[in-house]
């Protein structure tokens, strides 16, 4: 029973030092407006498994998502409402499987607690549509000391020069 309380106290600590580096990552961005679709529209626009990701907190197999590997110039976009989230240049290999980046762009994500595994995590989403992206840990690289590993399918990668997509209404 103590060990317990003892764990339970360790995970807290960790969780709210972690929960004070994110403040300024997910202070919310004045420049577009939230967008609120309900799951029926969400289905119609996107594939199942994104689908399964973005809008039921699912996650994919690890390895699967070819946004491991890219590593050219771009901007990493959320798959659903084409909101900007990453810049290339905050990617890095973390060996999980996952895309992971050590910082997104500023006020493009929002984040909650995630006690599905009893331990808590921080799950980040979309600051404009809500779609599941990933967790975020604190055992990425300088100089944030952050990793949020994301669902591969959860982004669409556009490569410089392109043009970013609108934001989808």
């Amino acid at each position: 029973m103590i060990r317990r309380h003892f764990l339970t106290g360790l995970a807290a600590v960790f969780f709210l030092g972690m929960t004070r580096q994110l403040e300024a990552a997910t202070a919310p961005a004045a420049e577009f407006a939230p967008l609120k679709k309900s799951k029926e529209q969400w289905k119609k626009l996107l594939s199942a498994e994104a689908y399964d990701v973005l809008f039921e907190e699912g996650t994919e197999r690890p390895h699967s998502s070819p946004l491991n590997a890219v590593k050219a110039p771009g901007t990493f976009i959320c798959a659903a409402c084409y909101l900007p989230l990453f810049e290339s240049k905050t990617k890095y290999e973390s060996g999980t499987g996952w895309p992971s980046f050590w910082q997104p762009m500023k006020g493009r994500i929002a984040t909650k607690t995630d006690v599905l595994l009893v331990i808590p995590r921080t799950e980040y989403h979309c600051a404009r549509c809500g779609g599941h992206q990933g967790h975020v840990f604190d055992d990425g690289p300088r100089p944030t000391g952050l990793r949020y590993c994301n669902n591969g399918v959860a982004l669409k990668f556009v490569p410089e020069p392109d043009k970013l997509p609108a934001l989808r209404a």
